[in-house]
């Protein structure tokens, strides 16, 4: 099992430092965050010896975000992604995600499926759609399971576009779906749900709440990078670089 970090999990934290806490941790990469990029992030990145992970852009959805900053007109943000994934490419991550934002607008979001596949194109880089856990999509998304999203992107005429599964959005969705669509999954986040969840910045480490992930795992047969991913309130409280440790010997628990 090879274990990264996504660069969110020790939020705190600048590019720099997350290469060298995520080094020190044991991880065998690094989830890229476009927003905490500098002038000399790629040069430090290529020292490091870490592989990428999933990479996320600074505007991460086409449609506005009521929890995120950026651009409310939709043709800016999907510009913004575009630039992001051409920045992004350097770092030769497996994909960047996307999501699609809320709302029931569904042209506007199929014009922008388009046009991030297009430019996932031009860059040589796999960009890839996340569902995102029902319970919270009106807050993200208008897809929820991968069917839902696999069926969206078919619809724009993109099932070249892969699909981002995250254990803390997808771990109560119908399992079948997870071998029906296997070969489009680009990526994958690991997290764990707590019982009960209060909010969106609620999760908490593998093996921590109430995910049976020996069902997801089986099905998933995933051999690429296992993205610690965590948005928690209370866990960015904590020293990030003992957050890093235990956070890559949790999702290497996941194997024993």
């Amino acid at each position: 099992m090879k274990v990264s970090i996504s660069a969110v999990t020790t939020a705190g934290l600048s590019f720099a430092d997350d290469l060298d806490a995520y080094r020190a941790a044991g991880a065998d990469g690094i989830g890229i965050w476009e927003h905490k990029l500098v002038d000399d992030s790629l040069e430090r990145f290529r020292a490091s010896g870490l592989e990428a992970a999933t990479a996320v852009p600074a505007v991460p959805s086409i449609l506005p975000l009521q929890l995120m900053e950026g651009p409310e007109e939709p043709a800016e943000r999907v510009a913004a992604i575009c630039a992001a994934i051409e920045r992004l490419a350097a770092f030769g991550p497996p994909c960047v995600l996307f999501l699609t934002g809320p709302g029931e607008d569904r042209e506007t979001i199929l014009d922008g499926i388009r046009a991030i596949a297009d430019a996932g194109d031009r860059a040589g880089l796999r960009v890839a759609l996340e569902p995102v856990q029902r319970e919270y999509a009106h807050l993200w998304t208008v897809v929820s399971t991968l069917g839902e999203a696999a069926a969206l992107l078919d619809e724009a005429g993109r099932p070249d576009v892969g699909l981002m599964f995250d254990t803390w959005h997808l771990w109560n969705a119908p399992l079948e779906e997870i071998p029906r669509h296997r070969d489009r999954i680009a990526g994958l986040h690991v997290s764990d749900w707590r019982e009960p969840t209060r909010h969106t910045n609620d999760r908490v480490l593998p093996g921590e709440g109430g995910i049976d992930f020996v069902p997801i795992l089986e099905a998933l047969a995933w051999d690429g990078l296992y993205d610690l991913e965590i948005f928690s309130d209370d866990l960015w409280q904590l020293d990030p670089r003992e957050l890093a440790r235990r956070g890559v010997g949790a999702v290497r628990q996941l194997s024993a």
